[in-house]
């Protein structure tokens, strides 16, 4: 089954039943993830390695190397067996390439269900740019 590419729609648009609804969604993942020992509340610390802008600046010299990065989710582009995420730290946005091969079934499926817009996320693996030339 695939799932709709998400775009962010401000709050002050809508209704009040929408905001509801969105709230209960929201509390649903959040105890998902609770009972699978996943508390994103406990979770509060990410050994991050490099900083987006860094990873620009210095794209050469990282290429191929393992980094952690981490920030707020901005978008993601949910693709059958993979996805494309932009990560906001504050220091730059750097697109994420996520394959299901890479990180396991469960991991992927967990992503999809319960990751939202605006998630803090931490996310390690290998500097390249696309074929598109994206970093």
């Amino acid at each position: 089954m695939s799932e709709p590419n998400q775009t962010a729609q401000p709050a002050e648009e809508m209704s009040e039943q929408q905001l509801s609804e969105l709230l209960q969604i929201r509390r649903d993942k959040l105890q998902a993830l609770q009972e699978a020992g996943k508390d994103p509340y406990t979770i509060t610390k990410f050994d991050v390695t490099a900083k987006n802008a860094d990873i620009r600046a210095r794209f050469e010299e990282l290429e191929n190397t393992r980094v952690t990065i981490a920030g707020r989710m901005m978008s993601r582009r949910i693709m059958g067996k993979a996805s494309f995420m932009d990560v906001r730290d504050g220091s730059d946005r750097m697109q994420v390439y996520v394959k299901i091969d890479e990180v396991g079934e469960e991991t992927y499926k967990e992503m999809k269900a319960c990751w939202d817009l605006g998630d803090i996320i931490s996310v390690s693996g290998f500097v390249f740019k696309t074929r598109r030339g994206e970093i």
